[in-house]
């Protein structure tokens, strides 16, 4: 028995949550389009998110991650990974609440520490202590996530696929999301 995918799932947590991975394995549960709003944002600019940031500054790039998740939202139901500082945003909120469904990755300061530090594609961590950075972002921003419709644990053991199954699990609590077909 496969399940239908009726509304679009936004997973949205911060960096090294797994949203891109958990969200790609768990596009092919569902066999839906998996679709990354950082991706986009990078087609459409054609520069990377740290040259955006760079260039134009957070407040631009919040703006073009606004346009890109709310044009997202309108399309064919999907698996949608956002940026870690999306869901910060009021506007976003409602628009993932609108028109589909909200789900935090919750994964704890040390899972996420484990797997960011060695990765240089994170411009928000360019600073003297990236550790008190991420700490001082995760402070900041577990009260939005918090807002979520719904919440999945992260588990240090779990498999890639194993998360994107507990994902699942929670999704099928949620029949105005997925049905079974």
């Amino acid at each position: 028995m496969g399940l239908r995918l009726k509304k679009t799932i936004a997973l949205v947590g911060l960096m090294g949550a797994g949203k891109t991975a958990v969200g790609t394995a768990l596009a092919r549960k569902l066999n839906a389009p998996f679709l990354d709003s950082d991706e986009e944002i990078v087609k459409a600019a054609n520069m990377s998110i740290a040259e955006i940031f760079e260039r134009d500054g957070e407040s631009f790039f919040r703006q073009k991650e606004s346009q890109v998740i709310a044009r997202l939202l309108q399309g064919r139901p999907a698996v949608l990974s956002t940026g870690g500082g999306a869901f910060m945003s009021e506007t976003n909120r409602r628009e993932i609440s609108r028109n589909g469904v909200a789900i935090w990755l919750d994964a704890d300061l040390d899972l996420l520490w484990a797997r960011v530090r060695h990765k240089d594609s994170r411009p928000l961590l360019h600073t003297a202590d990236p550790y008190a950075t991420l700490r001082n972002l995760y402070n900041q921003r577990r009260p939005f996530y918090a807002l979520a419709d719904l919440t999945v644990k992260a588990d240090p053991r779990y498999s890639v696929d194993e998360m994107a199954g507990a994902v699942l699990a929670i999704l099928k609590t949620r029949p105005d999301v997925v049905e079974a077909m």
